[in-house]
């Protein structure tokens, strides 16, 4: 037997003495293994706004939807489903910003595609059930690898190799044929040094919209070697997945002729002219991920971690185009302007590679220190053929290609992080970073200038060099209290999209934008009861905002805003007067503006509209938890409120037009407030006789009240100016189309099982 003192990791695990097998070191194969994300993670020491969710946090809400279904009742987040349950299509947003700057990784290895800087959850079906922690940075956060953050982190740390050997079966089925099956699987240790551990998954659902299926199929797979004071993994996952169209939204006007349901995707005229949908109106992509992991244990002081990845990814979009010219598609060389139905693929394949390191000192006693850094490089090529054309043309080849764009980006960078206690109880926090990013976009794209009759090419070469630091003090007033403030100041380039959408429309090229972050918060804990407030305030240069608009695809516009602001206050407090209940409640103020707001009327001059409402920024958001623990069984009630949204930056609420009678009608342009709650009830039990460990049975019941709401939307009315004030309008006479919503589904459930042997 012998004792050995254990580094602080993750904010939970305290240097202590602990006795240990001298075969197999548990304790310590668990520390080696949340090396791993350390460097990239806050502690109770760090003076930053997060919350953490653990394993057992993410598996009572894992029944299928994706991750930001699950972290939808965290602080300041809410989320989107273009189909309509969570399972599908999926974003998220913190305090209001976009999900190309969240930066998100899993093990310190950034998962961000580095052309749009989203994660598309889509790609990482049930990635969740391969999770061991997450933890939400709010605001800038710590220095980290890939994407910069400029809104909130999102740091997840996949599952440990267990010491036990186990199988485990989840299954969860319920509404509109929604359904998730995951097999989970362990060695334990073997031999005392080596592990294997994974999962099989499949998803699938057809949705609340019509037609917007989902079928997603994922692996995750994982061998570790555990010494002494080095643990390597190897890790690899994938995800595979094909889901319909459900990405144009509908109008109130549409909907109230076809229903909430009603999908216009995929929609063409037959011959007769009867109404059809196109079957093969699908999204399909697969992405392999490769991780190779090294921690190394140097002395009592010194942990080494360092990682190779590689990631690959192929797909394709296919579509239905109707009475499309011909000369879009390079289809008519003679440019007579003939149009035609016809069907499209867009294609993408890409590479994204590098290596992330860092080194963690830890004295134990009043200093911290992390060194460490990342290089990535990413290869990816865009391409577009036209399979089918209804009017035969001699041009037609089979797969005609009629674009072909490629980029590449580096990305590399370097950061300290120091966390001094110079007085008893006070913790003095630097994280200084240097970012390099090379981006090179070269090549046809699939847009027509029309002013010139040719097609837009880029031939683009930019570099950026942005500076990071981070400054902030921590003080323990009491073991119960402990107050913080931070200021930060973050940078991040435009995107492939930002750039592509800015020459699509003939503006100017997008700049990169600054954050400017500071934030102030006090925290009081004890047994039974903890409450905490955070302020921020959060000042932007040349801000990347959501307009309303969307692209061809679905995906939401951002373009440059000289100057905004976000300013707000986070609250948070949970209670546990006795063993089987608990109450959470959490709730965020904000106050969200860009200033001097200035819009193209249908004249061509321009307004100036002053300050008014970021869009897609609510001004409240509150949740609130009821947990019942008895015996076994338990139970939850989730109630969620958020506030109006205004789906353009012009404090707009709706826009005037003509119905179908020539009378004035007003048309919707924001996300109606809501409130929604949800219950899951569930028993968990043992069969030991069985062999089974436990097994958990329950049912869930979302938005309980069918609740009537949209989740997101997109809106581009016209300007004009009416007796000397400006006002939105519809392009046309009759035009109820200029804005379209996103609904999401009433009441619905899912039962799940779970069983452990």
């Amino acid at each position: 037997m012998r004792k050995f003192f254990m580094m602080a990791l993750l904010g939970t695990i305290t240097a202590q003495a602990v006795e240990l097998d001298t075969q197999v070191d548990t304790l310590k194969s668990v520390e080696l293994q949340d090396v791993q994300v350390v460097s990239t993670r806050a502690t109770k020491k760090t003076p930053m706004a997060f919350t953490n969710m653990d394993k057992e946090q993410l598996k009572a809400v894992n029944f299928g939807q994706d991750i930001p279904y699950l972290l939808s009742l965290t602080p300041s987040v809410t989320m989107t489903s273009d189909a309509g349950n969570g399972i599908g299509y999926t974003s998220l947003r913190i305090r209001g910003t976009d999900p190309s700057r969240i930066n998100i990784t899993a093990n310190g290895i950034p998962l961000n595609d580095a052309e749009s800087a989203q994660l598309y959850w889509v790609n990482m079906g049930d990635f969740a059930s391969s999770v061991q922690s997450m933890q939400i940075q709010r605001g800038v956060g710590t220095s980290t690898n890939g994407a910069g953050a400029f809104g909130a982190t999102l740091n997840m740390q996949t599952e440990n190799i267990g010491m036990e050997p186990f199988i485990g079966l989840d299954l969860s089925g319920g509404s509109y044929y929604s359904h998730k099956e995951t097999l989970r699987f362990g060695t334990g240790l073997i031999k005392d040094h080596w592990g294997i551990q994974g999962r099989l998954s499949n998803i699938g659902s057809k949705g609340y919209l019509d037609r917007a299926s989902t079928k997603l199929n994922s692996y995750f797979l994982q061998a570790g070697y555990f010494g002494e004071n080095t643990m390597v993994k190897f890790i690899t996952f994938n995800g595979v997945e094909e889901t319909y169209h459900a990405w144009n939204y509908t109008s109130k006007y549409e909907q109230s002729l076809f229903g909430r349901t009603y999908n216009s995707c995929g929609e063409y005229y037959d011959e007769e002219g009867n109404t059809r949908y196109y079957d093969n109106q699908t999204d399909n992509y697969h992405q392999q991920n490769y991780q190779l992991i090294w921690n190394q244990r140097l002395n009592n002081v010194l942990n080494l971690n360092a990682a190779l990845h590689y990631t690959r990814g192929d797909g394709y979009y296919e579509e239905y185009k109707r009475k499309r010219t011909l000369f879009e598609y390079d289809l008519d060389p003679k440019m007579t302007w003939a149009s035609s139905d016809l069907v499209r693929k867009k294609k993408m394949a890409n590479d994204f590679y590098g290596v992330v390191a860092s080194i963690v000192y830890n004295n134990h006693q009043n200093l911290q220190a992390v060194l460490g850094g990342g290089w990535n490089k990413y290869k990816g090529d865009h391409y577009g053929l036209v399979t089918w054309v209804k009017n035969p043309v001699d041009a037609l080849m089979p797969d005609h290609k009629y674009y072909d764009d490629k980029t590449k980006k580096t990305d590399f960078n370097v950061y300290g992080k120091v966390t001094y206690e110079f007085l008893r109880g006070l913790n003095a926090y630097v994280d200084l970073q240097y970012r390099h990013v090379g981006l090179k976009m070269y090549g046809p794209t699939d847009e027509i200038d029309w002013n010139l009759n040719k097609r837009i090419v880029y031939d683009m070469k930019e570099s950026y060099d942005f500076f990071n630091p981070k400054v902030g003090l921590n003080y323990d007033i009491t073991p119960n209290h402990k107050v913080f403030v931070s200021y930060a100041i973050a940078h991040k380039e435009p995107t492939r999209n930002n750039f592509q959408n800015s020459l699509n429309a003939g503006l100017e090229m997008p700049t990169s934008e600054r954050l400017n972050d500071l934030e102030v918060g006090y925290k009081y804990q004890s047994k039974v009861f903890t409450a905490g407030a955070n302020l921020y305030w959060m000042d932007y240069k040349d801000q990347f905002v959501l307009t309303g608009e969307i692209d061809q695809i679905g995906e939401a516009i951002t373009r440059n805003m000289p100057k905004s602001y976000r300013l707000g206050i986070e609250l948070e407090a949970a209670v546990k007067p006795v063993d089987w209940f608990r109450w959470d409640v959490n709730a965020t103020w904000s106050k969200n503006r860009v200033k001097d707001i200035t819009v193209k009327l249908a004249d061509g001059s321009v307004a100036n509209l002053g300050n008014q409402p970021l869009a897609f920024s609510p001004d409240w958001i509150a949740n609130n938890i009821f947990t019942f623990n008895y015996k076994g069984m338990k139970a939850s009630i989730q109630s969620q409120y958020i506030s109006k949204q205004y789906l353009t930056n012009t404090g707009f609420e709706s826009y005037r037009t003509l119905d179908d009678n020539d009378k004035p009608v007003d048309v919707g342009m924001i996300l109606d407030g809501h409130f929604v709650t949800n219950i899951d009830l569930s028993y968990n039990f043992k069969l030991p006789k069985l062999g089974m460990k436990d097994a958990t049975i329950g049912v869930t019941l979302y938005n309980l009240f069918s609740a009537e709401f949209d989740n997101n939307g997109w809106a581009s009315p016209c300007y004009e100016k009416l007796d000397g004030k400006v006002v939105a309008t519809g392009w046309g006479t009759s035009d109820q189309y200029e804005a379209g919503f996103a609904p999401s589904a009433p009441f619905n459930m899912m039962a799940h099982l779970s069983v452990n042997f």
